[in-house]
């Protein structure tokens, strides 16, 4: 069985009474409100296609991944709270695809009754690291040493009481994709993250030996979700590259990395899909452990693997948990499956490159997500799956380099 918690869901949601054998009016179906057009949204709506699940959009703009493929768009601010409310009228439900919604015009929401998830008390600590990692230090979850620093001397004397040079700084929000990450190995390197003026979180540089995912999915009267821990390899900030599973992951460390993050979920209230991006650590003694490096409530670029090898998508399973129906089995369905993004370079007719793609590789899953093509951008990523891992990684790196045009056989 799944690795889980808690029970099935009752046969209701909360929004729908059924008395008679029918719904109110005929209505059967919920609406579920997404703030975001990004390519979540666009995978999240499409996971509710099956179910009959109906979308209602708020994006930035009508070219978004997301409102390309939506019937129902609102163009608008999500940091506009009159635009939050016109958007939640007819919505069932308010989820989200970024965490940047401010926490404040989301418990207004709530107040007037509306049913966010994750709620704000949840999102804030995907929101702001700085409550992040206060909370997290709350319940003992492990963490590096870390403190919201003042100033550029601040920095220095935060080294100090650790190892010296050099430290990570992060703005406590509005970072991702290595966005507000700044490596610093000086005081002087330190100037640049006190520039835009939010508070800045500085953490010790951990000596980690891969990175790793947890990824878990919460419904709001918790029944939780496990799926396999994956490796997750960076390339400048970016995620690159996820195995699933990880490869080599002790047993034990893998339970004890997928509890940690049913327990965050638990103890932060989250109702969806929650992704705990974690730091594989040995201690002198070569013992392996586990440090936790970011939270994200959402689907996540660690999951996406989930669409091809998984029984249950990370995005069904959020849309299941967020309108509080029974959680899908996460179990995977091949021995490997890897995940490559697709990042866009000088090579911007990626459709052609479909027929290369394609024929060399007829199992392979390609996800492209309708965005203009930028140096750097992610616009896509790839799908493989199989027994043999070396054959599995060589497909996904093939087709992920050949869309872009870095290769070209």
């Amino acid at each position: 069985m799944p690795l889980g918690t808690g029970n099935p869901a009752p046969a209701t949601g909360p929004w729908r009474v059924r008395s008679d054998g029918g719904y109110p009016g005929g209505v059967t179906f919920p609406v579920v409100g997404m703030v975001g057009g990004g390519q979540l949204a666009r995978m999240t709506h499409e996971a509710g296609i099956p179910l009959g699940i109906r979308f209602k959009l708020l994006s930035d703009t009508p070219q978004d991944s997301a409102a390309q493929v939506v019937s129902e768009v609102v163009v608008g601010d999500y940091r506009d709270l009159d635009t939050l409310r016109d958007f939640a009228r007819g919505c069932d439900v308010i989820t989200f695809d970024h965490e940047h919604v401010p926490t404040e015009h989301l418990r207004a929401l709530e107040a007037d009754g509306i049913v966010v998830r994750p709620g704000p008390d949840a999102l804030v600590h995907a929101h702001d690291k700085g409550v992040m990692r206060a909370k997290l230090s709350a319940i003992d979850a492990p963490c590096p040493r870390h403190r919201i620093v003042a100033d550029p001397a601040d920095v220095s004397r935060f080294a100090a009481e650790g190892e010296g040079y050099p430290v990570i700084l992060k703005t406590v929000v509005g970072g991702y994709d290595g966005k507000g990450v700044w490596f610093v190995r000086s005081e002087a390197d330190a100037a640049d993250a006190f520039k835009a003026g939010v508070d800045v979180l500085a953490e010790e540089k951990v000596d980690f030996v891969r990175e790793l995912a947890a990824n878990v999915v919460r419904s709001p009267h918790g029944q939780a979700v496990a799926y396999p821990v994956v490796e997750s390899i960076q390339v400048d900030g970016v995620c690159d590259t996820v195995i699933a599973p990880a490869p080599d992951l002790d047993d034990e460390l893998a339970g004890e990395a997928q509890q940690l993050a049913l327990r965050i979920a638990s103890e932060l209230g989250v109702v969806g899909h929650l992704a705990v991006e974690l730091f594989e650590t040995r201690d002198a003694d070569g013992v392996p452990g586990i440090l936790v490096n970011e939270l994200a409530m959402r689907p996540h670029n660690s999951g996406h693997w989930t669409q091809d090898g998984a029984i249950t998508s990370q995005f069904a399973n959020h849309v299941r948990a967020v309108l509080d129906l029974p959680l899908g089995d996460p179990r995977p369905r091949s021995k490997w499956t890897v995940m490559c993004n697709v990042l866009g370079g000088d090579y911007p007719d990626m459709y052609y490159a479909y027929l290369h793609c394609m024929a060399r590789d007829p199992q392979l899953k390609i996800h492209m997500y309708g965005k203009d093509v930028k140096p750097g951008r992610k616009v896509g990523h790839v799908n493989t799956y199989g027994d043999d891992l070396a054959e599995v990684r060589e497909r996904a790196r093939h087709a992920a380099d050949y869309l872009r045009g870095t290769i070209t056989e």
